[in-house]
């Protein structure tokens, strides 16, 4: 199980490295739970971290505007990072996210066919009114998207165990084995979480204000947090059968 560092910009990163995370998030959270950040800060972390250190950028809680998504995902490719993550926040039917995440996979393989997209969902989907969680999955494979997440919209206090119990996560992350996807959860959860996460064996688990001095918005990532963070992640678990 690799562990996701959140980070705003360029101090961030080298907290997030020092404290020994596998991939570097670059987001807003002024913008939402996925915000965008800016090309100037993208290009500047990659300019200043190991070449080595993956970098996953964040696209925005997409609306159901697949030529939008499309160009801002080109954008980001163009940043140099391996990862790419649109979350599905205004499409609502199957055929919408599909054709969001295939809009988005073809503008990033034209350019950089190496780069992963991710599929991000919303584990309070049901609230919000985005493509439903447990289906993300089926139209990421189905998009021919890398992998799939799960976050919470809403940052109000609630976690991903607020919205989905053990039982859902595991349909979920199953899903994405069996279709040759990367799994990833996050959405506001602490160091305690990380046994019952570590049981259900994603392949990725994402954090930012667990390792932040502060909250998520106003907080500052600091390498000691990361460094116990790290220090909990655990090896994969099983699927349940």
């Amino acid at each position: 199980m690799k562990l996701l560092i959140s980070i705003v910009n360029t101090q961030e990163a080298y907290a997030a490295v020092a404290g020994g995370t596998d991939i570097l998030d670059i987001k807003n959270p002024l913008e939402g739970a996925l915000g965008a950040n800016f090309p100037h800060v993208i290009r500047a972390v990659r300019q200043q971290t190991p070449k080595e250190m993956p970098i996953s950028v964040a696209l925005g809680d997409a609306p159901n505007k697949p030529g939008t998504t499309a160009l801002a995902a080109l954008g980001a490719a163009c940043c140099n990072v391996e990862f790419i993550k649109v979350g599905l926040y205004g499409t609502r039917t199957t055929d919408q996210a599909i054709t969001l995440l295939k809009a988005v996979c073809r503008a990033v393989r034209d350019y950089s066919p190496e780069t992963k997209i991710i599929a991000a969902a919303y584990a309070d989907a049901h609230i919000i009114g985005a493509f439903p969680t447990l289906k993300a999955p089926m139209v990421a494979a189905q998009a021919g998207a890398d992998g799939c997440m799960l976050d919470t919209a809403g940052k109000n206090g609630e976690t991903l165990f607020t919205h989905m119990n053990d039982e859902n996560l595991n349909d979920f992350i199953c899903q994405c084995r069996d279709k040759g996807l990367i799994s990833a959860l996050a959405g506001s959860l602490g160091k305690s979480d990380i046994p019952r996460i570590a049981a259900l064996g994603p392949d990725i688990l994402g954090f930012r204000g667990a390792a932040c001095d502060g909250d998520r918005v106003n907080g500052t990532v600091k390498a000691s947090l990361v460094r116990t963070l790290k220090a909990l992640v655990s090896g994969p678990g099983d699927c349940q059968v």
